[in-house]
């Protein structure tokens, strides 16, 4: 049996978690062996987001996923529904559906709610079912699959048709929906969870077979070939965490350039122009026309103005007010525009 120790297999895996926004690459297998600090990451990242607890995460999940995502030849990273659930999370979701179970498989950290956004929810389902390496549920209205480590099961089961398309050799532990196990039945039922236990203690232990190579020799995929090879890595782990770790360091911001200062003294344009330009304006514009200026009003004959002005015949003429009576007009009682007292006018008379 080759495993994934004797081939020295390096195994990465992308994951996007849908609640937390966060991204992660990480090479969880290095030389057939689990990266322990990779693992620490994945427990981190697998979290329960609601109340920002992690669990230690079976590692055989990531095997399982890394088998998964190769057959399903998806090129986008994998889309983490749910993962670890602690206790009080698991009831809260219990009392709000009837679809989740009281001993979920989440609290233990052995299962994942999955998606691939470039394959169809019903084909990876057939992919995980056919690998018999634990519970696979189907949830097409939500898209996404659930997957763990327990027994061999599947819901909602697959009719009998189905189940034969996908086990032509009739050698699975999954019984369709009339309850009739299929031709290999028993067959598989005498290996599976043999070779299923081999694996759970081997990874406990650190290291061991591949599961893709476990099924290859167990139901004779002869066509597998090895996992193609990276090209080699440094030594410490291959890890690249987006906000996944709460205690990372942001990196420094670039502040913004401050605006530059006002200078110290402020000087005003002069209004006036240099005698330069003054010239060479009024030798390019037109002299303005001498147009001769309106008539007087009175010419200038003065004595006849002022003879005019203190004619007493002018006394009662419209200055701007309307009086009720001519008594109104004496020096006394006058109120309109101020004038001089009518007997100054035989005065301004002599003079003239």
């Amino acid at each position: 049996m080759h495993g994934a120790a004797a081939l020295g297999e390096t195994r990465t895996l992308s994951f996007f978690h849908t609640h937390t926004r966060e991204s992660l690459t990480v090479t969880f297998r290095r030389n057939g062996s689990f990266d322990e600090g990779a693992l620490s990451q994945l427990n981190w990242f697998l979290r329960d987001w609601r109340v920002d607890k992690p669990a230690q995460m079976d590692p055989r999940l990531f095997d399982i996923l890394w088998e998964v995502y190769r057959e399903s030849g998806s090129s986008q990273p994998i889309n983490i529904i749910s993962a670890y659930r602690s206790p009080e999370t698991n009831g809260a979701l219990r009392r709000r559906s009837s679809g989740v179970a009281e001993h979920s498989q989440h609290m233990l950290g052995k299962a994942m709610d999955i998606r691939l956004p470039d394959v169809e929810t019903g084909r990876l389902r057939a992919i995980a079912m056919k690998m018999q390496y634990g519970g696979v549920g189907y949830y097409p209205s939500s898209a996404f699959v659930h997957v763990d480590t327990g027994n061999v099961r599947a819901w909602p089961r697959m009719s009998q048709q189905q189940l034969v398309q996908l086990f032509p050799d009739g050698k699975t532990l999954h019984l369709p929906s009339n309850g009739k196990p299929l031709s290999g039945y028993e067959v598989a039922k005498a290996e599976i969870p043999a070779r299923n236990a081999v694996m759970a203690t081997q990874a406990s232990a650190g290291s061991g077979p591949s599961i893709g190579n476990v099924l290859a020799n167990l139901f004779g995929r002869g066509n597998t070939q090895p996992a193609p090879q990276q090209a080699p890595l440094q030594e410490s782990p291959v890890v690249t965490v987006a906000s996944a770790d709460p205690e990372s360091i942001a990196a420094p911001v670039t502040p913004a350039p401050l605006p530059p200062q006002r200078p110290k003294e402020i000087r005003l344009a002069s209004a006036t122009l240099p005698d330069q330009v003054t010239d060479a304006v009024s030798a390019i514009l037109p002299a303005p026309p001498n147009v001769p200026g309106p008539e007087p009003i009175l010419g200038y004959d003065e004595k006849a103005a002022v003879k005019a002005l203190f004619d007493p015949r002018t006394a009662f003429l419209d200055l701007g007010f309307a009086s009720r009576n001519q008594q109104e007009l004496s020096v006394t009682q006058f109120t309109g525009p101020a004038v001089k007292p009518l007997p100054v006018i035989g005065q301004a008379e002599a003079e003239l």
